[in-house]
């Protein structure tokens, strides 16, 4: 954690000051600094986010439940798993920029563990979790409105980034895309693949993940937003009025 990233900017930006600070500072500390300290012990924060995932569990299913009202039991379940699964977590947590406020043990660090999904993921649980013991229910539960339910229309495009990103390219005439797979970064008990979205040769998105499939779902999110501007632009240029239209 540096100067610039600290327990109490963490506090302003989600708008909750803590009772007791030491829960905040454990749901921080992966246990890759927690096992470095040799003196002064800290807790990790795996207990906090075991807890925080049930708290996280229930709230978005409370949520669905009141919100699609016609939505079969199915339909709720799979909804409900891609909103908090790993990469959605992880793309929360970016918005929070939660890696940079991490107690990180020295290989991780090194490693980029700031900006590994599967940290920065665990670490969001492990601040519902934390909020919850020491704000209880109600705190937990505004926090996961605020940062992890809300803005759906655009996390739920993340959700299905694949699927839309398909049904894009197959109203492109002639169109060829693949995922390629561009390496491998961390430590083989946590490795991330690293996926280039290519389109017709280019390169129109880049995703990480630790499996090949989560990496895809984060390259073809970025491609929508390419694509997306590209048509923006397009379309403007198309409103322009041509030189025979004017006056």
């Amino acid at each position: 954690m540096s100067i610039k990233y600290t327990l109490e900017g963490l506090e302003k930006r989600i708008g909750y000051v803590f009772r007791n600070k030491n829960l905040l500072r454990q749901a921080l500390t992966h246990s890759s600094f927690a096992n470095e300290q040799k003196i002064n012990k800290l807790e990790d924060y795996e207990r906090l986010e075991f807890l925080g995932d049930a708290v996280l569990e229930l709230v978005s299913s409370e949520f669905l439940f009141s919100e699609n009202p016609q939505m079969p039991e199915g339909k709720l379940t799979k909804l409900r798993s891609s909103m908090v699964c790993e990469p959605a977590l992880a793309y929360c947590a970016r918005d929070l920029e939660l890696g940079q406020y991490m107690l990180l043990g020295k290989g991780e660090e090194t490693t980029g563990g700031r900006g590994r999904d599967s940290i920065t993921s665990d670490a969001m649980e492990a601040v519902i979790g934390a909020l919850y013991v020491d704000g209880g229910f109600q705190a937990a539960h505004d926090f996961i409105h605020r940062f992890v339910l809300s803005d759906l229309e655009n996390k739920i495009l993340f959700y299905d980034s694949k699927t839309v990103l398909q049904e894009m390219i197959q109203t492109m005439p002639e169109a060829v895309f693949v995922y390629a797979l561009t390496g491998e970064e961390g430590p083989d008990h946590d490795k991330e693949f690293l996926v280039d979205a290519v389109l017709n040769n280019e390169v129109i998105g880049k995703g990480k993940g630790r499996t090949k499939k989560a990496a895809e779902q984060q390259a073809a999110y970025e491609a929508i937003l390419a694509l997306r501007k590209k048509m923006e632009v397009k379309c403007s240029v198309d409103a322009l009025p041509s030189d025979e239209n004017k006056d």
